[in-house]
């Protein structure tokens, strides 16, 4: 009842806001639930994914690949340019471009491996010093220069601050794809992805609401 649940207000926030019906792509945030919640949640139809880390999805996705059909996985964590191949062999989308470094790992494991998932690039709209993302301010020529390597970028992701209203942040990372001719937007998650689809959001990002609270390992 929870993912049916959360579809709906999707389907309901997209026409309020004048969107397409199914414009929205619904990550289900996966990390750190136990594989029999996520087989339910793949039995309801789900097929879009998302996990906080590399190693984690190696542990549990191969395996669902092999017994369910169409599986959409996207890297929603930090990720370390040693864990980049691996990233790329496993999913589908990363969200969390965030660095030159990276940027420059990615472009040349494209070129050695021939293909890349589609990338996007996080952005530090509250410019909050503890977390990652590119700075506004440094965004538009990160941008170009992910292009110019020939980077498969869709869009753009922000994680609002806690203590702000997330509708400002959502607003600056909409003004700051459509100035660099870019469509996707990975922004909201469960207490706020009604907001960002009223402004533009592309892809969503909800897990507790969908799979009950996390049960982190010890």
């Amino acid at each position: 009842m929870a993912l049916e649940d959360i579809k709906t207000r999707i389907a309901s926030a997209e026409t309020k806001a004048g969107r397409a019906a199914g414009s929205v792509c619904l990550i289900a945030v996966s990390k750190v639930q136990p594989n029999e919640r996520i087989e339910a949640v793949l039995q309801q139809g789900q097929r879009c994914f998302g996990e906080n880390k590399v190693q984690e999805a190696a542990g549990k996705w191969p395996d669902f690949r092999e017994r369910f059909d169409g599986i959409d996985l996207h890297l929603i964590g930090p990720l370390q340019t040693n864990k980049a191949r691996q990233a790329m062999g496993l999913c589908d989308s990363i969200h969390s471009l965030d660095r030159p470094k990276l940027a420059r790992t990615l472009a040349r494991l494209a070129q050695e491996i021939g293909t890349c998932p589609q990338l996007f690039i996080q952005v530090n709209t509250g410019e909050e010093p503890q977390k990652a993302g590119i700075l506004p301010a440094e965004a538009d020529d990160f941008i170009a220069d992910c292009k110019g390597m020939d980077l498969p970028v869709a869009g753009l992701m922000c994680i609002p601050p806690t203590t702000e209203e997330p509708a400002l942040h959502f607003a600056l990372l909409a003004k700051l794809a459509a100035r660099n001719d870019l469509t996707g937007l990975s922004m909201g998650m469960s207490a706020d992805f009604e907001t960002a689809i009223a402004l533009g959001a592309t892809h969503v990002r909800v897990g507790s609401a969908i799979f009950g609270e996390r049960q982190p390992t010890v």
